[in-house]
């Protein structure tokens, strides 16, 4: 059983084709259990990278070249600039991404892909300056940017399974810490989320811009996630607020049942257009608005109150964690999981 983290963790980024386009590219769930999932999704095969047969101790080699020139992280409650080498940065953002007991080719997947982040994310600053940042790569807030513990707060988080957890993580980590995701030689735009509603959704579908890799993939073992599915009840009183607060002016009728309807919906499950009283919404609007645990969702109305039924949890984009934990049960390695979920993009030492 797989105790999954408690917060919701977001990053922020660019979208090249769109450079005043900036997109969260991560989230994750509440507290969770995975169960024992069974794989079928079919993962595009390529052939490993010779550097991945080396052994151990020539991979920490290869990542010491990382950590000469550390990443600058501002720390938003201070506005303390701290200079972190790259390997304590992306074993920091795996801790904070992702469970450490989720399987070891699936923590691989997702430190290439925390690396790859951080790598696309400094590039973007050096170009175009972010004034906020205060000549920082990018700060600790989890709000725009990539989640990242301390050795002190994973420490905390894990109480008595630190060193066993942490071992996990850092061992994975160093395998594969000279690699990065690349598309067209540029890193890519690594998004991830904690579990898709069965297909993983396109960028153009989330976010109102196409990107050639994050495109819709099957993801059907996300079907066995804990909490894959979940409701939401609203009396009229709370529906009404919630509405109200996210579109301020809007008109609803005496008819609670007129006041969300779903008007058109993706091939991957997500709300692409609703009736929200007067206004049109997204999905990812009224998901926002009602807190909902992804924009795949349905509406049933009854004589006392509304419920949304979700499917998923995050905005469906890119590499599916769930899904990389289940392919990784499955046998596949964390070259299979990137390949699969990022069509396309290469990995690049």
């Amino acid at each position: 059983m797989k105790n999954y983290f408690a917060a919701v963790l977001f990053m922020a980024a660019s979208i090249a084709a769109a450079p005043a386009v900036t997109v969260y590219i991560a989230e994750k769930s509440q507290p969770d259990t995975v169960v024992s999932q069974e794989e079928d999704t079919e993962a595009e095969k390529t052939s490993l990278p010779a550097e991945v047969s080396e052994a151990v101790t020539e991979e920490a080699e290869a990542a010491a070249e990382f950590t000469d020139e550390p990443y600058k992280v501002l720390d938003s409650a201070t506005g303390y600039i701290m200079e972190l080498p790259v390997r304590d940065y992306v074993i920091g953002a795996v801790c904070a991404e992702m469970p450490a007991d989720f399987s070891e080719e699936a923590l691989k997947a997702q430190a290439v892909a925390a690396h790859t982040y951080a790598e696309r994310q400094r590039k973007r600053e050096r170009s175009s300056p972010t004034e906020e940042l205060k000549g920082a790569d990018f700060s600790n807030d989890t709000s725009k940017y990539q989640g990242y513990f301390t050795r002190e707060q994973t420490e905390k988080f894990y109480g008595d399974k630190f060193n066993e957890s942490y071992a996990r993580v850092t061992n994975a980590v160093d395998e594969v810490l000279p690699y990065i995701l690349t598309y067209e030689d540029e890193p890519a735009i690594a998004a991830f989320h904690s579990m898709s509603p069965g297909k993983t959704e396109s960028a153009e579908n989330a976010w109102g811009t196409a990107v050639d890799y994050l495109v819709p993939v099957d993801s059907s073992c996300d079907i066995s996630a804990p909490k894959y599915t979940d409701q939401k009840h609203f009396n009229a009183d709370s529906l009404r607020y919630a509405l109200e607060t996210a579109f301020p002016g809007i008109t609803l009728g005496e008819d609670m049942s007129e006041w969300v309807k779903v008007l058109d919906v993706s091939d991957s499950g997500t709300v692409l257009r609703a009736q929200a009283g007067d206004r049109e919404a997204t999905g990812g609007e009224l998901r926002s608005a009602l807190a909902l645990r992804s924009a795949c969702f349905e509406v049933r109305y009854s004589e006392n109150e509304v419920v949304f039924t979700t499917r998923g949890y995050g905005h469906g984009v890119g590499m599916s964690q769930y899904g990389a934990d289940s392919m990784a049960d499955g046998g596949r390695s964390w070259q299979e999981i990137l390949k699969h979920y990022y069509p396309g993009c290469e990995i690049t030492r």
